[in-house]
């Protein structure tokens, strides 16, 4: 009995090498999927699938890995691909399903149901780092997918620009956190905001970071929080010589404020 022939990647074909070798044994119509958010604490987690055409028009302009892409570029390819694909599905996970379900059951959830979700069963199904099963089609799950294959770096960009977008109307709602800038990502400005204001309906309670700040004001409830961003900026060296006054009055003050708002409520 005669082996299969082997299909052979050409290097030379760049980002489209992996699905024309695919098209050339037979696999016509390759989706690809790939998701945004899984290392952001705030936000949903957004998933896509995407079907390129053959030829030339399935040739985006500036196609990339989407972090690799400045937030301008993203938005160019995003209209492209939108322009030019066969087909595509764009799934929204809110942070409470993250929460009850965990992150790696939501993100193999949600590139399921973008695949699934394609109004033409694709014939080959390529995805970024992780196999989905379930689908009843062949596929591969590609390291560093979104850099290889075409139409995972797509639904790469469609899936980033989409929650980009939701952040950035999140941020109209919450605007304490600056939603808009880093996108639910874990910033030294985001921490900072999540331990003064707490965190909001948005930000995902199973994440260490969020649960660390949870559990700190349950523990506040019984002691006192003081508002580091009141404290004044002292010059280095102030410490050294017991010059604290400005820091104990500020402080004092709050402890103040804290005396009477407990005096009003009676506890």
């Amino acid at each position: 009995m005669l082996s299969p022939s082997r299909t052979v990647v050409r290097r030379e074909g760049g980002l489209y090498a992996l699905e024309r070798a695919l098209r050339r044994r037979g696999f016509a119509s390759v989706a690809g999927a790939d998701e945004a958010g899984r290392g952001a604490c705030a936000g949903p987690l957004v998933a896509a699938a995407v079907v390129l055409p053959d030829g030339r028009r399935g040739e985006v302009p500036e196609l990339a890995d989407s972090k690799l892409l400045t937030p301008l570029a993203r938005e160019r390819v995003y209209a492209e691909v939108m322009a030019r694909a066969v087909d595509h599905v764009v799934v929204v996970l809110p942070p409470t399903e993250v929460d009850s379900r965990g992150l790696h059951v939501c993100n193999l959830a949600g590139l399921r149901r973008a695949l699934a979700g394609l109004a033409t069963r694709p014939d080959y199904v390529l995805t970024d780092g992780f196999p989905v099963d379930g689908l009843g089609t062949p596929g591969l799950a590609v390291w560093k997918g979104d850099q290889v294959a075409a139409c995972v770096a797509a639904a790469g960009v469609v899936a980033k620009v989409t929650r980009d977008r939701i952040m950035r109307q999140l941020d109209e709602q919450w605007p304490h956190y600056g939603f808009a800038e880093h996108k639910g990502y874990v910033t030294p400005e985001h921490a900072k905001a999540l331990r003064r204001h707490g965190p909001c309906p948005e930000h995902r309670r199973s994440y260490a970071n969020v649960a660390a700040v949870l559990s700190g004001a349950e523990r506040g409830a019984v002691g006192v929080a003081i508002d580091t961003d009141e404290l004044p900026d002292l010059p280095v060296g102030d410490n050294d010589d017991g010059n604290n006054d400005d820091m104990e009055a500020v402080v004092a003050e709050q402890l103040g404020r804290h005396e009477v708002a407990r005096s009003e409520a009676g506890t």
